[in-house]
Parts: structure tokens; sequence; C-alpha cells
């Protein structure tokens, strides 16, 4: 939403996992919020010090609104729950649409559909992001080497 705490994480995850693939070339990642709350401000405390834990940096990144630009740039965009899912449709072009997803959607039905905002929560929270988004970034891995095998 803010772009402070989950899609953050979720990027920093993603990055660290795809370094050690033969992905990290081909592989543009960002994070972007739906809305402007927090524009140009770093990671929530919370979330950089959750990741630090787990080696993973956040310190580099700045939140930043959803562009335009942004649907015809990615291959996915991936929201962290249903709510930002519904306003990244209703800004998106109709031929962009496909892909904008879930992002737990790559980990499976076991898994829940939606990240929980730890914003107003304690640090159990953050800890708890951090295990969903690296279950997601797993999965989008391999669905993104499925695809890349597929074009090959």
């Amino acid at each position: 939403m803010g772009n402070i705490c989950r899609s953050p994480t979720a990027q920093g995850v993603f990055e660290s996992l795809v370094a050690a693939t033969e992905l990290a070339r081909r592989v543009q990642i960002d994070s972007a919020g739906t809305h402007a709350y927090h524009v140009g401000e770093q990671p929530d405390p919370r979330a950089t010090q959750a990741a630090a834990k787990r080696g993973i940096d956040l310190s580099r990144q700045r939140a930043r609104r959803v562009e335009a630009a942004d649907f015809a740039r990615f291959d996915y965009v991936l929201a962290m729950d249903s709510s930002n899912l519904d306003d990244l449709l209703s800004i998106c072009p109709e031929e962009h649409q496909g892909k904008v997803r879930l992002f737990l959607e790559f980990a499976g039905p076991s898994v829940r559909d939606d990240v929980p905002d730890p914003y107003y929560g304690g640090p159990q929270g953050f800890e708890r992001v951090l295990d969903l988004v690296e279950e997601g970034a797993r999965a989008l891995i391999e669905d993104i080497r499925r695809k890349v095998t597929a074009g090959s």
C-alpha cells in the first residue's frame, strides 16, 4: 500500500534469491505502493531490522508509487493483498491486466492469499511476512524459470 513494509521486504528477499540463480542478469526487480503515503521514505525500520537478521539489506530502497509505465515495463505486477490487487487492476491498462496477480498465488493453494500488513503489529508480524514472501519468491523464481526455458 505505502511501499514501506511488505513490498520492500518482498523485493529484498526476491533480489537475494535471484542473485544466487542463473536468472540474475535477466530479472529486473522493483517495488511500489498503490498509495503515496510514504514516497521517498526508507522501508519501515522494523521491516529493515527483521530482514537484516536474515541477511537481507533493504536500506537502499525508497518508497515510490506505482506508475502507469510499470504495467508495460514489467512482466509481473504483484500485489501483497486483494485490496491492493483491486487498486492495481483499477489503474492497469486492459492489455496488461494479465500481469497483475497476487504475490502468494505462486506459492500454491496451501498458502494464504494475502500477505498480512504488519504495520500496526509487533515484530512477529514482520517475521511472518518474511516467511511468506520467502515461500512466494521461491515459487515465483520457478515460474520464471519455466517461462524462460519454454521461450528458449
